[in-house]
């Protein structure tokens, strides 16, 4: 298993490896776009080699089922785009979500459930892995409390019907977290889910979520350590893993991420797992 997270002011490959060294990660985000030449990939592939800094994910963060044909369609050429810079890296994936039906890219929206949805996914995620032929990496979707795909299961049943050997499991157990039952059994969420899902995880998101007694039901990101999510038993199924699989920190801000990695790697070596 690799912990890694965001790096800041990191000008060039050099600036942005030593960056990671200091915070004491061996996985990272991938920082370079669509738009990034071959050379500039292969310098940070290069710089990221040296120091065996594993390249974890390259974020395509678009809404590839936009009801909007215009948006729908920018978001899959971005995609495809941004699975080649992935496929080049070598990264573990290209990572997005499967979007939503509303206006919002990443919210909810009464037909995001639907088979004409679920559909429209399958095709989507087709079209983007069959343009790029993938070769090194995989497309994935995170995992989403309102969206395809919101459990191991719902996974599992686009995995099968994308039916392309490129398509993995990006998996963020916080977005599963969408009611108090699995608030409260978090741990269970997890180990169903790695015993369905685990050959297929290429890359996971590490982050917290607390639930408050307001009513009717308040759910709330927080900060690793925050809240409610079983650690124990996150890093014990990523260590049954055969392939180091990275686990990302996220969503906080700079000065957050070193309590965050502190509190994961103090988990970790309470139940023996190596980071």
């Amino acid at each position: 298993m690799r912990l890694g997270g965001p790096v800041f002011q990191a000008q060039d490959p050099e600036s942005w490896v030593k960056a990671h060294i200091k915070a004491g990660y061996t996985a990272c985000y991938f920082p370079l776009g669509a738009e990034a030449s071959r050379d500039e990939i292969n310098a940070y592939v290069d710089a990221a080699r040296k120091e065996d800094l594993l390249i974890a994910e390259v974020g395509a963060w678009s809404n590839t089922i936009s009801p909007d044909d215009t948006v729908r369609s920018e978001a899959v050429s971005r995609c495809q785009a941004l699975l080649d810079v992935a496929d080049r890296a070598g990264a573990q994936c290209c990572v997005n979500i499967a979007g939503s039906r509303g206006e919002q890219w990443d919210g909810p929206h009464q037909d995001n459930f639907s088979q004409d949805t679920f559909d429209l996914t399958v095709d989507t995620v087709r079209e983007i892995i069959d343009a790029v032929r993938p070769q090194r990496t995989y497309y994935t979707l995170e995992t989403m409390p309102w969206a395809f795909p919101d459990s191991a299961d719902s996974y599992l049943e686009l995995i099968r019907a994308i039916d392309r050997e490129r398509f993995a499991v990006h998996f963020d157990p916080v977005n599963l977290v969408n009611c108090p039952r699995r608030y409260y059994d978090t741990g269970e969420l997890i180990r169903d889910a790695f015993e369905k899902l685990g050959p297929y995880i290429r890359s996971c998101h590490a982050k917290d979520i607390a639930l408050s007694g307001r009513l009717t039901v308040h759910l709330d990101e927080v900060p690793v350590g925050q809240g409610g999510l079983d650690y124990a038993a996150y890093l014990t199924e990523l260590g049954k893993l055969e392939n180091e699989v990275p686990l990302m920190l996220e969503h906080m801000s700079e000065e957050e991420y070193p309590a965050a990695a502190s509190h994961i790697r103090e988990v970790a070596g309470s139940i023996g797992v190596s980071l």
